[in-house]
């Protein structure tokens, strides 16, 4: 049927598990008549308001065109998009900021309530029923699983070539009833090249053909290029220690322009034979695969440029034998991670002097995107790395203050953080010994007096000396920040 007859079997205050992860395997066509379709609604003034559920965020077709409408009651549990972003932080959208890792079985558990319909891009439909999953699996098992009814797009733009490179794992189950995932390395497959689905729960077919949605990355700038050159060295000090083999361990990279500069920097690095287990396969990861430095790469989700993309199709059969597509929960699955032993690589908004990681809020407060799967990595991984210029806003703000305005890492699973300054390894530190090195090795000039003046002051007037802090100042660079436009002191 047509994307407007299959939009108009939602109805209002649904749970829809939409597919999407990172701009890539999102429904193109039936998310935009929904839009539609709500928006008639509302100038009828019926109330129409869903619960979106996806794999991680999507694009403007889908999150945006159904926040234009004043369509989304709840999201969960990534997103990217400004128009989401801000009604989430006008209070006029709930939003769930959740683990990737936790989003499936937390559906399983019947934690967020009933999942009405399930609405799946697949790049095919095989004569037995089986799905070919599209550029991205994130949660799509578990919302044709969980889903009362299943919409699904094929879209004929997705390269046929697709078949045979995904890997979904029907294995997991409810405690008590748990089995070990026996996987061991990056391209081990455990499960099976196709998505099942009951045929009686399919209440619409609609055929597309649109491609994925994802910019263009930006070129390494001068900031991204240290900040890679930093983690190269520490890397190769790692292995000349003899604490990494000479192939390193696998690679998981957070996605954004930094990620990117630093697989740039592996790609013309010192290491070969390289493996990589992350969430997402951006184009750093792809051009590491056509250099022949990275083996092998696992993801859930190809989010590739418009360039990329296309060099990808033309030549997708380089890439085959090269490539595994999983589900979320396996991709980011802290057993596999810890048994691997990941070296994490994830961008963050702040760092305080102590080591506790700020990914997700701006100014304490406003959400920006979300944790993702950062936290999934940073706590299993055999290497924690966190990554930021040392400023921001022209130099108005520093990305490394006295306390964090928000904590999403932890100091106990933040092991480095790099910025363009330099790199503090801060394992088997006490706190004080990390604040002095983070000060010193990541801390922009412009700030590195006034922190360690902080510092100073905590531990002479704090009422503990193991985590210093003057509880009235900690938060005294945002509320400056707030109130005068810039953390520098007048």
């Amino acid at each position: 049927m047509t994307a407007e007859q299959a939009a108009a079997l939602i109805q209002p205050g649904w749970n829809v598990g939409m597919s999407g992860f990172t701009g890539a395997g999102y429904p193109k066509a039936v998310p935009l008549a929904l839009a539609h379709h709500i928006e008639a609604a509302h100038a009828r003034g019926d109330k129409f308001r869903i619960g979106l559920w996806t794999g991680a965020s999507t694009a403007p077709e889908l999150d945006g065109a159904l926040a234009k409408v004043d369509g989304i009651d709840m999201r969960l549990p990534y997103q990217s998009d400004p128009t989401v972003r801000a009604q989430i932080n006008s209070g006029h959208m709930q939003y769930v900021d959740i683990h990737l890792s936790h989003v499936a079985q937390f559906v399983w558990f019947g934690f967020l309530g009933h999942l009405n319909v399930a609405v799946i891009e697949v790049a095919g439909i095989l004569p037995d029923g089986r799905l070919v999953p599209s550029t991205s699996v994130g949660n799509n098992k578990t919302w044709i699983d969980q889903a009362d009814h299943v919409i699904l797009e094929v879209n004929h733009w997705q390269n046929p070539g697709l078949e045979g490179m995904h890997d979904i794992y029907y294995g997991t189950a409810l405690p008590p009833h748990r089995q070990p995932i026996m996987m061991t390395e990056p391209g081990q497959h455990i499960g099976e090249p196709y998505l099942r689905c009951d045929p009686a729960k399919v209440i619409a077919v609609v055929e597309t053909n649109a491609p994925d949605r994802n910019s263009k990355f930006a070129a390494p700038d001068a900031n991204s290029q240290a900040i890679a050159t930093h983690i190269i060295d520490f890397l190769q000090h790692e292995v000349a220690k003899g604490r990494l083999p000479k192939e390193l361990l696998p690679l998981q990279s957070g996605v954004g322009n930094i990620a990117n500069a630093v697989l740039a920097g592996l790609n013309t690095g010192p290491f070969d034979h390289l493996t990589a287990y992350t969430e997402v396969l951006q184009d750093g990861m792809l051009d590491m695969l056509k250099s022949g430095k990275l083996d092998m790469a696992s993801c859930t989700a190809l989010s590739l440029s418009p360039d990329a993309a296309a060099y990808f199709n033309q030549h997708i059969e380089q890439f085959k034998d090269r490539i595994v597509i999983r589900p979320q929960e396996i991709s980011n699955h802290p057993e596999i991670i810890r048994r691997m032993g990941l070296i994490a690589m994830n961008a963050m908004i702040e760092a305080d002097i102590y080591g506790n990681v700020n990914s997700t809020h701006l100014m304490g407060s406003a959400i920006m995107n979300g944790i993702g799967g950062s936290g999934d990595f940073a706590r299993n991984a055999y290497l924690s790395i966190f990554m930021t210029p040392s400023v921001a806003k022209n130099g108005a703000i520093s990305c490394v203050v006295p306390m964090a305005s928000h904590v999403d890492h932890t100091e106990h699973d933040v092991q480095v953080i790099v910025t363009e300054r330099g790199l503090a390894d801060l394992r088997g530190l006490a706190p004080q010994q990390r604040a002095r090195a983070v000060i010193e090795r990541c801390a922009h000039p412009d700030y590195r007096d006034a922190l360690t003046d902080y510092l100073e002051r905590a531990k002479a007037g704090a009422n503990g000396q193991h985590t210093p802090h003057l509880l009235d100042d900690a938060l005294s660079w945002h509320q400056r920040y707030l109130k005068q436009g810039s953390m520098k002191a007048a």
